[in-house]
């Protein structure tokens, strides 16, 4: 797809919808502490009347917000329509990694569609690379101290990159199934016999992989059978800690009455964020539990789709491999590479499909000549 324009003034009527709904969500917590701080034998008139004045604030500022949006789509037309740049693409990315599936459910204009996206002037040849970026992330992010895997690997070796835009703030397993269907269209619309097809995740791009991978054997789609390889860069296929400690911050913000509130703003946080609490990417993972509860790991096994090469990378801190392999400062050694203690969940990646790059951190995978040299290696 061509990059597309959009009407300036979509992004001011969604980012003026953001802060309507941030204020009404803000003035519910205070309320709820004012009422958890306001205990004793005079509770029930303080809360009445702050009852009243809460209300009042959120219905004002509804009512400012209508209007505002009303307004702005007035001007709308008066403000043209313009490319996105990187610099706001890279702001509205994170926004959706944080809030995506609210900003999905309210239907904000900010929402990222799941998009393919081909270098302008790039040959289309037979063999097909798709890039999946992380959390937070977009296409354009790819690009990293002037390397870009995708553009390196239709340099050296032939591969025609294809870019993947998506709201990361969704479930996983939603992307999966979207990603499952656009591939299938991009199959069908290719317009050159197509040979191979390869995908690369990066971070939560690889969870998203390895769905889309379940979905399309589910559907019996063509490309399916075309994919040849599947890499994983610092996929956190069992979690990620920093997940799990946001799970006991809301825990710990629940035992006393006076912090409770507080425990709602921690879990604004997007479905996709919580996906990688344990590596979720099936709906099954998710669907019908409470996402923000205390739990074990009680995952469904997912093996590596057959009959396809998988490869793992993983960075470590660690400067070489007699040290103890420290996390990449989000996603710990042994999770990329899908090892687990439980044999069920073990992800079969052979010995020599294996990679770890040392003295890294997690965005180094991106760039880093000894990340790039076995994606070369393995996709010749």
């Amino acid at each position: 797809m061509k990059r597309k324009t959009r009407p300036a003034g979509d992004d001011l009527r969604a980012v003026s919808r953001l802060l309507v709904d941030a204020t009404v969500g803000t003035t519910g917590v205070v309320e709820q502490m004012h009422h958890a701080i306001a205990a004793g034998p005079f509770a029930w008139p303080v809360r009445k009347v702050s009852g009243l004045v809460y209300s009042s604030i959120r219905g004002v500022t509804r009512t400012v917000g209508l209007a505002l949006d009303q307004a702005l789509a007035q001007l709308t037309p008066a403000l043209g329509e313009a490319a996105p740049g990187p610099e706001r693409l890279a702001a509205i990315a994170a926004l959706n990694g944080v809030i995506g599936d609210r900003l999905a459910e309210t239907g904000n204009a900010l929402a990222l569609p799941m998009e393919l996206h081909r270098p302008a002037g790039a040959a289309a040849t037979g063999r097909l690379l798709v890039l999946v970026h992380g959390s937070s992330m977009n296409d354009l992010q790819w690009l990293r101290h002037r390397h870009d895997h995708g553009a390196a690997l239709q340099r050296d070796l032939g591969w025609s990159p294809v870019y993947l835009r998506y709201n990361s703030g969704l479930h996983v397993s939603e992307n999966g199934r979207q990603l499952a269907a656009v591939l299938e269209e991009c199959v069908q619309a290719w317009p050159v016999p197509l040979a191979e097809l390869a995908l690369i995740g990066f971070s939560m791009g690889g969870l998203v992989a390895r769905s889309a991978c379940h979905f399309a054997e589910l559907e019996g789609a063509s490309w399916r059978k075309k994919l040849g390889a599947l890499v994983c860069l610092g996929t956190p296929h069992h979690g990620a800690p920093l997940e799990r400690g946001g799970s006991w911050a809301d825990a710990l913000l629940g035992i006393s009455r006076y912090s409770a509130p507080l425990a709602k703003l921690g879990q604004l946080r997007s479905a996709g964020v919580t996906d990688l609490r344990f590596g979720y990417v099936l709906d099954e993972h998710w669907k019908g539990k409470d996402r923000f509860a205390l739990g074990a790991d009680e995952r469904a096994p997912l093996p590596l789709p057959y009959g396809v090469r998988c490869y793992a990378v993983a960075a470590t801190q660690s400067a070489g491999p007699g040290e103890r392999l420290r996390s990449d400062g989000l996603v710990p050694v042994p999770s990329a590479l899908g090892h687990s203690d439980s044999p069920a969940l073990r992800l079969a990646f052979p010995e020599e499909h294996q990679h770890v790059v040392y003295g890294a951190m997690h965005l180094d995978l991106l760039d880093r000549p000894e990340a790039y040299a076995p994606l070369r290696r393995w996709l010749a």
